[in-house]
């Protein structure tokens, strides 16, 4: 029997590429922090959209996690408008597992 394939993030198993994983990823964690923000700012979708320069609609879509619909900058856009303070982490990635292990005997 073949052993499952694992992945470091589910955007990493869905998407075609490690660059479009990369960026569901960024944009989910966005999306995540401003729907928390909503819920705990007390303020209406109606409120928090005229905040953010969107319509209510759109809030609805975000309170929804529609991640498709919102592009990474206006994510960092609302965040920044939320006054949350957004920032990239760049890290190298981890080599796979049975590559690490034939290192690790090759040495």
């Amino acid at each position: 029997m073949k052993k499952p394939t694992r992945f470091a993030s589910v955007w990493d198993g869905i998407e075609d590429t490690p660059q479009q994983a990369a960026s569901m990823r960024a944009r989910s964690e966005l999306m995540m922090a401003l729907q928390g923000w909503v819920k705990t700012s007390g303020d209406t979708q109606a409120k928090a959209a005229r905040l953010f320069g969107i319509t209510q609609p759109r809030m609805s879509d975000l309170v929804r996690g529609k991640i498709s619909l919102f592009s990474l900058e206006a994510l960092i856009d609302m965040a920044t408008v939320a006054g949350l303070e957004p920032h990239v982490t760049i890290k190298k990635r981890k080599a796979p597992r049975k590559r690490r292990d034939e290192q690790l005997t090759a040495a």
